[in-house]
């Protein structure tokens, strides 16, 4: 159950939310190192 919800989760952050792939960590501001890391949480537990 949790993990089928996380998929989901990381479907919708890919089609939704910007990529920061191309761009330096440390040179994002506060906000868009929260969605990195969002990201990152999401991504995490949709895999275990």
């Amino acid at each position: 159950m949790k993990k089928s919800v996380f998929k989901i989760l990381a479907k919708v952050n890919k089609a939704i939310m910007p990529r920061f792939s191309k761009k330096d960590i440390m040179r994002l501001s506060k906000f868009e190192q929260a969605l990195v890391a969002y990201r990152y949480w999401v991504t995490v537990n949709a895999l275990d």
